[in-house]
């Protein structure tokens, strides 16, 4: 197919340039494709992997033809990606979805997991632009936690505020608890966050007591990427079409679902 008919849900072949460790449990891999280097901040691929299953992955990086991704090993697909190596191929679709809004003025983040790297890529878009970043990360142990060095580049050392739940880094607690506190002795511009539900709906639970802005990035099982398929439905929005990215309104439009429920892989609805 020629390049003038290749469309982001065209299935293309793109080679894996590196791959890194970050922590102890997360690989990056850089991988070569003209449409994905053309993602923002919060945007997702369909990422292939031949033979087991497709995938979605928030992008972590995207510039001068390549793309980069952080995967931590959850089930067959990213077991198998974490075997492969510089060279070998997979299969990319994309970028699909939002992104983010990028905000001036004075912004806070809040990230957990794997959801750091959609935050940092929105950071390193916006950091020359704000007044001032901070930057809540939160994790079970210190071996997770992920682009702290990055993050303090980019935030300054008294901008980040890493937490685990097993005090073996930073505060001992959950990414959630310093929020109030914060929230109520600093006015935001912007809040985003990205991570486990629960946290997220925290964080938008205090954005509805406390009066600031924010955006999400959700998380749902995704088969097409598309929205055709419904399987990443959360109330009357597809996460893989209106999302990922979602912002207040949109968030109290679906308050009874989310951080509360989702569909399993039979269309059931399941505890998050």
């Amino acid at each position: 197919m020629s390049a003038s008919l290749t469309t982001t849900n065209t299935l293309r072949t793109s080679k894996i340039l590196a791959v890194n460790y970050e922590g102890s449990t997360v690989k990056i891999f850089t991988l070569n494709d003209k449409l994905c280097a053309r993602a923002r901040p919060g945007q997702f691929v369909m990422l292939w992997v031949p033979g087991v299953d497709e995938i979605p992955l928030s992008v972590l990086e995207a510039e001068k033809n390549k793309f980069s991704v952080a995967v931590r090993i959850v089930g067959e697909a990213t077991r198998t990606l974490h075997s492969m190596k510089v060279g070998d191929i997979l299969g990319v679709r994309g970028p699909f979805g939002s992104s983010f809004t990028e905000a001036i003025g004075k912004v806070l983040m809040v990230a957990g997991g794997t959801g750091t790297a959609p935050l940092l890529f929105l950071a390193g878009k916006i950091a020359a632009n704000t007044k001032r970043l901070t930057f809540v990360v939160g994790a079970k142990t210190k071996d997770e936690l992920l682009f702290i060095k990055e993050l303090k580049s980019l935030c300054n050392q008294q901008g980040v505020i890493a937490t685990t739940e097993d005090g073996s880094f930073g505060i001992k607690c959950l990414a959630t608890e310093p929020l109030e506190t914060l929230l109520k002795a600093q006015k935001f511009d912007m809040v985003y966050t990205c991570g486990p539900e629960l946290m997220m709906r925290k964080v938008f639970d205090l954005s509805e007591k406390l009066g600031f802005p924010m955006e999400a990035s959700l998380e749902r099982l995704m088969r097409c990427g598309i929205g055709l398929c419904g399987s990443c439905v959360i109330g009357k929005y597809r996460v893989c079409k209106e999302g990922p990215v979602f912002n207040k309104s949109q968030l109290a439009e679906v308050k009874d679902i989310f951080g509360i429920s989702r569909l399993d892989f039979d269309g059931r609805r399941i505890s998050v």
